[in-house]
């Protein structure tokens, strides 16, 4: 489910905490800390799903609230639940892969009680809420719609929330696109959404290889690169620059199913985002000056690095 940029920053970051360890612990670590950030994405996403949930959930606990008071009113007898039962809530909660997330990750202690609360009495003055549990009859549409509602008024586009996540998952600002959209894919086939599928076998191997390539051919890498940094030192190179160099000179030599300009223009769009304003243009020019090289040599064969005879 995962695109291949998202697992590019991955492998990125990956790199990154190699390059930062500078040790052959960390090297021989490889797998497990790519691994470790391809599971940030699952966790965020069960974090979320559970969130919603209990927001929903919340109809419940307020109306045994209510229904305790001392002297209840004929209101606080009368808390519509409707939402509670909604049925793709109650698909998610049946959701083995989600049910196994949640207990591997320990959500429940992440969650904010006091947030849902508040998320939860402003949700139920809204025209949308009324509207919904007015509405007799359940429909999927409906049961859709407001959990989408959810998702967007209370949670994603709220800055308490948003504060919140960001204290409990320091890669939110990588993940949360990915997240969002992992979430509407959810909300349309909950039950046989599977979150130990988050990844792919197909996207797991393009992750691991070019993770592998990249540590494997450093050198010949190098070789490439700093002979066309003309004036520039290659040690005070950004460290992220040089990973994203490097990244991109392996896809264009050992991934034969992606056209060279499709990988250029990826790692220009990382290099804009990630690093710094100028990395963008300084990593477009490179990675082409590289490409027109390695084709007039007859260098680019596209072929897996592990047979590849460049050595």
């Amino acid at each position: 489910m995962l695109s291949r940029r998202n697992i590019r920053v991955k492998v990125m970051q990956t790199l990154y905490s190699l390059e930062s360890a500078n040790n052959e612990l960390v090297k021989n670590e490889l797998d497990k800390i790519l691994d470790l950030n391809l599971d940030h994405i699952r966790k965020l996403l069960s974090y979320l799903v559970y969130h919603l949930i209990e927001i929903a959930r919340f109809a419940e606990k307020d109306a045994l609230h209510k229904a305790n008071r001392h002297l209840p009113s004929s209101r606080d007898l009368k808390v519509n639940i409707k939402i509670a039962g909604n049925e793709i809530i109650w698909s998610l909660m049946e959701n083995e892969s989600f049910n196994k997330a949640i207990d591997e990750y320990k959500i429940k202690y992440l969650i904010n009680e006091e947030m849902i609360q508040k998320s939860y009495s402003k949700l139920i003055l809204t025209e949308v809420y009324n509207d919904y549990v007015r509405e007799q009859k359940r429909d999927k549409k409906g049961e859709k719609k407001i959990l989408e509602y959810i998702f967007s008024e209370f949670m994603i586009e709220s800055e308490d929330f948003i504060s919140d996540v960001e204290e409990k998952f320091i890669h939110w600002d990588d993940d949360a696109e990915t997240a969002i959209m992992l979430m509407n894919l959810l909300l349309q086939k909950p039950s046989s959404f599977n979150f130990n599928e988050i990844v792919g076998k197909e996207k797991y191997q393009f992750a691991s290889e070019l993770l592998h390539s990249v540590v494997e051919k450093n050198d010949y890498c190098l070789e490439l690169i700093k002979p066309k940094l003309k004036n520039w030192d290659s040690e005070r190179i950004a460290a992220l620059d040089m990973i994203l160099m490097k990244m991109g000179v392996c896809e264009l030599l050992y991934f034969e199913t992606i056209p060279p300009k499709v990988t250029i223009n990826e790692y220009i769009d990382l290099a804009k985002e990630y690093s710094t304003p100028q990395s963008g243009h300084f990593i477009n020019g490179l990675l082409d000056n590289i490409h027109k090289e390695l084709l007039l040599e007859n260098k680019i064969h596209k072929t897996n690095f592990k047979n590849s005879f460049l050595k």
